[in-house]
């Protein structure tokens, strides 16, 4: 996504860490209003389940949409020729698609810059709950140490995103190593097919 939307370094990482932080403290809020209400681990569970069905459909569904929006721009920003006759009658021509309108100055008319991207993105791993950590909270809660829930939860939280931030990197740094240049107008189909793939493998495959 980071590859298709074109940003930078440093906002793919603000980006997933703010994903990181949602995913991870919207679970710690559950946990802790479950162990302030006196529920066992199963039935957290269960609304953790609910809430994870929730995530993998809005990934699903996003992606389908993103995918096929993305289509729709690859296909519109189609290179194409334009023919140019100067004073001295010399004539000359140029190839560019539409995304390169800001090279070339056009009559084209501009694109709305809307960027809902991240938005969709950090409301999924809000919904998109971290199952291992209720149980892992739930010991040092049986034991009523507020200071080991704490600690749990600040542990867990920063590996999680830690671990995130550094797949993000990796993946980006590998895409970025590839020959894929000339299918950069393809990009948001593949982020959103590849959004929507995650999204059924979780929905059809149970992964």
């Amino acid at each position: 996504m980071a590859r298709a939307r074109k940003w930078s370094w440093p906002r793919t990482g603000l980006i997933t860490l703010l994903c990181g932080i949602g995913h991870v403290g919207s679970s710690i809020v559950i946990g802790a209003i479950g162990i302030a209400l006196g529920y066992g681990v199963q039935h957290i569970q269960k609304i953790e389940s609910v809430r994870g069905d929730w995530a993998a459909w809005t990934l699903f569904l996003f992606g389908i949409g993103y995918f096929i929006w993305g289509m729709w721009k690859g296909i519109r920003n189609k290179p194409h020729r334009h023919f140019h006759v100067h004073e001295d009658g010399s004539i000359h021509t140029h190839q560019h698609s539409h995304v390169q309108r800001a090279v070339h100055n056009h009559d084209h008319q501009p694109e709305e810059n809307i960027n809902l991207t991240p938005w969709i993105l950090f409301i999924v791993f809000v919904l998109g709950p971290c199952e291992p950590l209720i149980p892992v909270l739930m010991y040092p809660a049986s034991r009523h140490s507020l200071h080991g829930i704490v600690l749990v939860a600040l542990v867990f939280s920063a590996v999680t995103i830690a671990t995130m931030l550094t797949i993000v990197f990796l993946g980006r740094y590998g895409l970025n190593q590839l020959p894929v240049a000339k299918f950069d107008r393809w990009m948001h189909a593949a982020a959103g097919g590849a959004v929507a793939l995650s999204g059924a493998a979780i929905l059809f495959l149970g992964l």
